[in-house]
């Protein structure tokens, strides 16, 4: 098996963390504030997430907020990419 490439896999982290974000964004701005929190209860196993659900984000914000996903997604990729390689043993 080979090496992973760690820009690449931080990269496909970071997407996948951006693409994760933009759909939270998409089911608050389509179900409203009782839909999300029903969405996010069931999701975290009965959590209530009510008292913690902000729905009046500015774009700023949402903006900010998905530039930080996808920089704190593409850190872990990339993590995750430099500890396999560095522990990957070749026969």
């Amino acid at each position: 098996m080979d090496k992973i490439n760690t820009k690449r896999f931080g990269l496909a982290f970071g997407f996948t963390g951006s693409l994760m974000y933009f759909g939270c964004a998409l089911i608050m701005l389509i179900l409203g504030h009782d839909g999300t929190v029903n969405v996010f209860n069931i999701l975290l196993h009965g959590v209530d997430v009510s008292t913690i659900v902000k729905m009046n984000m500015s774009t700023t914000e949402a903006l900010i907020g998905i530039v930080q996903t996808f920089i704190l997604s593409w850190l872990v990729g990339a993590s995750i990419a430099v500890i396999y390689n560095v522990t990957f043993k070749t026969k």
